[in-house]
């Protein structure tokens, strides 16, 4: 099955950037939509951002403006540019990839912490 691998995580001030990194393997069918989903202690887990094969990306309103997701389909990896991080960015970040036989992947998720 599909293996989903985050790294970027960490620890950052308000006003700050990160960028999140998913890299995928042990593909059999083609990824379709890749995605970041996050979920912050206490509330369930909400989309960030999503793009299609053909670039074509959604944001949740909380992050537009301020964050931005793309991918490199030769190599199966989606990033997501984060910037003027808000404590309300504290959450988990799970990178999500649907196959075209209709199944969901998810990561194990990378913790990313905004300190005011």
């Amino acid at each position: 099955q599909v293996q989903l691998v985050e790294s970027g995580g960490g620890l950052v001030q308000a006003g700050g950037s990160l960028t999140l990194s998913c890299a995928a393997s042990r593909i059999k069918f083609s990824i379709n939509t890749m995605g970041w989903y996050r979920q912050a202690p206490g509330k369930q887990r909400e989309l960030a951002a999503t793009i299609t094969t053909g670039g074509i990306t959604n944001y949740a309103d909380s992050v537009k403006g301020r964050f931005t997701i793309s991918r490199d389909n030769a190599k199966n990896t989606v990033n997501l540019q984060m910037n003027s991080l808000e404590p309300e960015d504290t959450a988990v970040y799970y990178c999500r990839a649907r196959t075209s036989n209709g199944l969901n992947y998810w990561g194990e998720g990378t913790l990313v912490t905004v300190s005011s």
